[in-house]
C-alpha cells in the first residue's frame, strides 16, 4: 500500500524533519545538503510541533528551526507556491538566526553559522539547471572566502528527473529530492529498493503516523487545503494577468503581438512534449505563459539537459 501522505505539505515537511523523536531523519537530511564534511551528529529542534497545537486546532510554525552540536543555527522550510519577495524573506530570515544570536557582551566572536535551507516544488532559478544552490559570501571575481557563517540553500524538486525506473539512487541530494516528490506513490518497500538507506525507511513511517493518527490527518488535510487554495490564488491573479494582456493586445492588433503570441505557443508546446517524453506532469500552460520568454527557453533547455543525462536526446 502506497502512504499516500505528501511529505511537501507543511505540516508533513515539519513532522518529517522537525521532530524531536526523530533527529537521524533531520541530521541524515542536513548532511545530504550541506555534505559530509559538516559533520552535523546532532540536532536540537527549536520549534517542536507541542500538545497545544493539537489542542488549538492549528500550527503556527511549520518552518523548522534547529541547532546542531557545534552550535549552527539552522531554518529548513518548504515552498509550494513562490510568494512575492521570497527572496529577501530567505535573506532576512537568515540574518535573523545570526543577529539573534549576540547576547549583552556583543562578543562577536561567538556567533555560529546561520543557514537556511528551503526546499521548492517550483523553479526558482528556471535558467540553472543544478537541483541543489548553495549561496554564500564570496568575491565576485576571485572567490575568495569572505565568510561562510551566512549560507542560504535552495533545492528546486522539479529539477530532480530519474534516470529510470529501477536505478538505485545514489546521490544524497537525489535521494531527497526522490522522496520528496515519489514517497506518496510509493509502498515502502519500493522505497527501500530505490534509496537503499533505513533511514527513508523511517522517514516513510512518520508519514504512515500521520495517515494512522486521526487528529494528525486532519491537520495535514487543513494545511493540504490551505496550500491548494494559496496555489490556486496564485494561479487566478496569473490568469486575470495574461487575460488582460491578451486583451491589450489585441486592442492595438500590433502584428508583433501576434507574432509574440505564436512564439509563446510555440515555447509551451516544446515544454509540454519534453515533460511528455521525460515522464514528467505537464506545468500548466498559465504558469509557463506567466513566465518570460528567457525564462521558457531556459526551463525547455533544462529539459533537455536531462534528456541528454538519459540518453534521449542526441
Amino acid at each position: 500500500m502506497s502512504i499516500g501522505i505528501d511529505p511537501t505539505v507543511d505540516f508533513a515537511f515539519k513532522k518529517l524533519l522537525g521532530s524531536p523523536e526523530f533527529p537521524q531523519v533531520t541530521v541524515h537530511f542536513l548532511n545530504s545538503v550541506l555534505g559530509e564534511s559538516a559533520n552535523v551528529t546532532d540536532v536540537t529542534i527549536l520549534n517542536p510541533i507541542l500538545g497545544k497545537d493539537y489542542d488549538n486546532d492549528k500550527v503556527s510554525l511549520l518552518d523548522v528551526l534547529a541547532e546542531d552540536a557545534f552550535g549552527r543555527k539552522l531554518n529548513v522550510e518548504m515552498q509550494t507556491t513562490l510568494p512575492v519577495g521570497i527572496f529577501q524573506r530567505l535573506a532576512y530570515y537568515t540574518a535573523s538566526l545570526y543577529v539573534e544570536q549576540l547576547n549583552e557582551s556583543f562578543d562577536y566572536s561567538t556567533l555560529r553559522p546561520a543557514i537556511s535551507i528551503c526546499v521548492l516544488s517550483r523553479h526558482l532559478f528556471p535558467a540553472v539547471p543544478n537541483l541543489h544552490l548553495d549561496f554564500r559570501l564570496r568575491e565576485r571575481e576571485q572567490g575568495i572566502v569572505f565568510t561562510d557563517d551566512l549560507q542560504i540553500h535552495t533545492i528546486e524538486l522539479p529539477k530532480y528527473v530519474p534516470l529510470d525506473n529501477n536505478a538505485v539512487v545514489t546521490d544524497p541530494i537525489e535521494k531527497w529530492a526522490w522522496f520528496f516528490r515519489f514517497a506518496p506513490t510509493s509502498t515502502i518497500e519500493q522505497i527501500r529498493e530505490r534509496l537503499d538507506d533505513e533511514v527513508f525507511v523511517i522517514a516513510a513511517g512518520i508519514l504512515q503516523m500521520i495517515s494512522k493518527t486521526p487528529q494528525e490527518r486532519m491537520l495535514y488535510n487543513a494545511r493540504m487545503k490551505m496550500q491548494r487554495d494559496e496555489a490556486s490564488k496564485l494561479l487566478y491573479a496569473q490568469r486575470e494577468g495574461i487575460a488582460e494582456g491578451k486583451a491589450i493586445g489585441k486592442a492595438e492588433g500590433k502584428a508583433e503581438g501576434k507574432a509574440e503570441g505564436k512564439a509563446e505557443g510555440e515555447q509551451i508546446g516544446a515544454i509540454h512534449t519534453l515533460q511528455q517524453i521525460l515522464g514528467l506532469p505537464e506545468t500548466p500552460s498559465d504558469e509557463v505563459a506567466s513566465m518570460s520568454s528567457e525564462s521558457r527557453d531556459a526551463v525547455a533547455e533544462v529539459l533537455r539537459i536531462q534528456l541528454r543525462k538519459r540518453g534521449q536526446l542526441g
